[in-house]
This record gives structure tokens, C-alpha cells and sequence, in this order.
């Protein structure tokens, strides 16, 4: 049952988990309380470091413990091997004393969904679980998709003028937005597992795709490009190293895939019948390498895609007040689209937010079946 000041604890919880970089595992935050006073705290901070329970437990005494309440953000794990790098936490506390445990949210990974409250409850342990659920599972609303679907979350990013434009009839885009919003896309990157274009932009733009803020993190960088046409001396292989990801379809020339390989690339050939990326079979490989989150930043070629294949979860429109007209200028979305205005793609859960001179719109799709 849960009491008066659960929602209070498990708050300062999850303002804990938001400060781990834990890819590919969850953002978990955990609180010890006794007698209704704190007197352990902890965070995932990183894959592979102690979980937030042990780094909430690790620095008290068994007669401390004893008779806690642990209030953690997600529950605990009770399994081991597959990869994972940490021992189980389950044991752990069953071994503190700890006689209450809050969870606010049940782990959908298959490996866990439930087992954790089953093996504490089956000791006496009082398990709550739903305390600031809704919060939680925001929090890790990327992990969630990638562990029960097999593909990564996918946000898309576009920057667009009031009239539906992404660049003029010439081509030109520097710089639609405003510099709060690319300031504000930098941030996106930061956060963000990975970023995704297609090969057009990096033909076009020569994108580095890192993260240009202080203390940022660079994403890992993701090409779709069907015919491996990226030129060696892009910007976006300086210093690939592993954090470069291109994927590929059929007929590429293969001496070209091992020099990409050579520069630290990393090549997914995933084609489709018509010799094009399979991009859901290519979200799959990319989900299975541990990315929860992916950043797509364009262009209108692999934005279209995406959204024909409903791989898009999260719209993110960054409106300049600039009208720049012209029946050859750039669409930010292309793809085959629908035929029909009743099969138009719906945005639920909407939010407009002011970004210096700009607007940002972000909704979430409804796809029709």
C-alpha cells in the first residue's frame, strides 16, 4: 500500500536516473529511506557500473538497512548472462534486511517483466509498484520501444520554413532556423544515442554530425546511403572509430565497402527487393547493437521513407516566420505519401513550445493499421 510521501521519494528518484548516459540499458534512480528519513541515494550512471539500487546501498551498514525502503524507478533485475555485464540486483536486496520496495514501474524487458516483485514478494517483502509510473516510463521511453519492438525510438527533426520548405528552389537551407533552435537540435544530438541522414545531405551539406555544445556527447553517426556513394573524404569518417554506421543495399561496389571499413566504418548491407535499404530490417540491426535512440535529421528522400514505413515515433518541427515559396523547393517530407486524406497521418499528444524567433511542434504519430 502505497503511503503519503511515496510520490515525494520516488520524484527525487527519477530526477536521479535522468543523469545517467546508460545506453543500452535503462535510466534507473533509487532512494533508501528509514524511519522517513533519506539516508542512501544512487543512479545507473553508465552500462556496465554497479545499478542505482547497489550505488544506493553500497555505502550503508547492514544494521542500517535493516528495515529500509527502497524506492527505485524501475524493477529490479533479477537475471544474468545474455550480455549483461552486472550482477542481478534481486539478490542483493534480498540480503540487506530492506522490508519495503516502491517501484514506479514494472520492466518490460522479457528477461525481467515481473519477476523482480515476484522474488521479493515471495520473501515478505511489501512491493508497490505504479508510483509516479507515467513519469518513469517517459524517462525511458526509448529503452522501452527497443527492448519490447526490436527497433530503435525514432525522433524526427525538421527544420522548415512557415510555408513547408526545407530549402530554396537552389537548394540553400543555412540558415532556415533561428540560432535558439539549432542551438536547441545540438542538444537533441547530445541526448540522443544516434544520428541519422541520408546520403543526399552528406552529398549536399558534408555534415560532421557531432554534437557542438560544451560537455556534449557525440552520437554515433548513421548513413543510409543504397549504393555506398559517400565520398572517403567526408566529414562524417574523420575519426570514425566505430561511430559510424552506414547502411547499404544491393549492387554497391564492394572495394568501396572495404575501404569505408578501413576508415573505421561500419557497413549493414540490408536490401529490399528493389535493391534499396530495407530501413525496418536496418532499425533492427541498429537496435540489436544497443541504440535506443536515434536522432533523424533528413533529408526530404529519407524522412519520406521513414514515414511510408512507419518507423518514425516522434515529430519535432522547428518553424522559421520565414516564407521562402517556389514550386521546386523542397518538401520536408517526401516518399510515396498517402493517397487519401483519411489515411493522412494524425499527431497526438501535442505540445507547441516558443524557441527564440522560432516555433517547435512535436507530436506523435498515429498510424493507420
Amino acid at each position: 500500500m502505497a503511503s503519503g510521501k511515496d510520490e515525494e521519494f520516488m520524484k527525487l528518484a527519477i530526477s536521479l536516473a535522468a543523469k545517467g548516459k546508460t545506453t543500452p540499458n535503462p535510466k534507473v534512480g533509487a532512494i533508501i529511506v528509514k524511519d522517513e528519513r533519506i539516508i542512501g541515494t544512487g543512479y545507473h550512471q553508465k552500462a556496465g557500473l554497479p545499478h542505482a539500487e547497489i550505488e544506493a546501498m553500497r555505502r550503508l551498514k547492514p544494521e542500517q538497512l535493516n528495515g529500509a525502503e527502497l524506492y527505485i524507478t524501475l524493477e529490479p533485475c533479477v537475471h544474468s548472462g545474455n550480455g549483461k555485464r552486472t550482477a542481478p540486483c534481486v539478490p542483493a536486496i534480498l540480503r540487506s534486511g530492506i522490508k519495503r520496495v516502491v517501484c514506479a514501474m514494472r520492466d518490460p524487458n522479457p528477461n525481467v517483466n515481473g519477476k523482480g516483485i515476484v522474488a521479493l514478494r515471495k520473501v515478505g517483502i511489501e512491493v508497490v509498484v505504479g508510483t509516479c509510473e507515467r513519469e518513469a516510463a517517459i524517462l525511458n521511453e526509448a529503452y522501452m520501444k527497443r527492448v519490447t519492438t526490436g527497433l530503435p525510438f525514432v525522433t524526427m527533426k525538421i527544420a522548415m520554413s512557415l510555408d513547408g520548405k526545407i530549402a530554396t528552389r537552389t537548394g540553400d537551407s543555412k540558415w532556415i532556423s533561428g540560432e535558439a533552435s539549432r542551438r536547441k537540435t545540438q542538444e537533441m544530438r547530445s541526448e540522443s544515442d544516434a544520428v541519422m541522414v541520408g546520403i543526399g545531405t552528406v552529398l549536399k551539406d558534408n555534415p560532421k554530425l557531432t554534437c557542438r555544445i560544451k560537455q556534449g556527447r557525440d552520437p554515433l553517426r548513421i548513413i543510409v546511403d543504397s549504393k555506398l556513394r559517400i565520398p572517403l573524404s567526408a566529414n562524417v569518417l574523420k575519426q570514425a572509430n566505430g561511430m559510424v554506421i552506414i547502411g547499404c543495399g544491393r549492387g554497391y561496389n564492394k572495394k568501396k565497402k572495404k575501404e569505408l571499413e578501413l576508415l573505421g566504418a561500419e557497413i549493414y548491407p540490408c536490401p529490399q527487393k528493389d535493391g534499396e535499404v530495407d530501413l525496418k530490417r536496418f532499425m533492427r540491426s541498429i537496435a540489436a547493437r544497443g541504440i535506443n535512440s536515434l536522432l533523424l535529421e533528413g533529408g526530404s528522400i529519407i524522412d519520406g521513407a521513414m514515414v511510408d514505413a512507419k518507423l518514425v515515433d516522434r515529430f519535432c518541427f522547428f518553424i522559421a516566420p520565414k516564407i521562402i515559396g517556389g514550386k521546386d523547393a523542397k518538401p520536408p517530407i517526401g516518399g510515396i505519401g498517402v493517397k487519401l486524406m483519411n489515411e493522412a497521418i494524425l499527431l497526438r499528444k501535442m505540445v507547441v513550445e516558443r524557441i527564440g524567433v522560432d516555433y517547435l511542434i512535436k507530436g506523435e504519430p498515429e498510424y493507420k493499421k
